[in-house]
């Protein structure tokens, strides 16, 4: 009958893919054609893995995969940029007024 038996743990497949090198190229570029660029990383959720924000000094941003957040701090550690935790930082300010430029006069951007 087996009422009392365990049942097997399945794995939840996740439609999310991990982080490619093409992610940490575009990170890189990034931060090479960028001034005062700062990483934030973005906890893993139920629908994406771990993600970082890199945001410049003007507010622009981009955001890509990254292997967790101990390869997000050895990232930002190799290219020389502080790196936060979202959670705790937040997004800083000039992130949203970026946004909110880019909304009004979208054609600019």
């Amino acid at each position: 009958m087996g009422l009392f038996r365990r049942r097997k743990q399945t794995a939840v497949p996740s439609h999310d893919r991990a982080a490619e090198r093409g992610d940490l190229d575009h990170l890189e570029n990034f931060i090479r054609s960028r001034r005062g660029v700062e990483a934030f990383i973005e906890p893993r959720t139920t629908v994406t893995e771990t993600t970082v924000i890199l945001i410049a000094d003007d507010g622009e941003w981009t955001r890509r995969r990254i292997d967790g957040p101990d390869g997000a701090r050895r990232f930002a550690y190799r290219m020389g940029i502080p790196v936060y935790d979202v959670r705790l930082m937040g997004y800083p300010q000039r992130m949203r007024d970026f946004n909110e430029r880019r909304k009004r006069r979208p054609e600019l951007y």
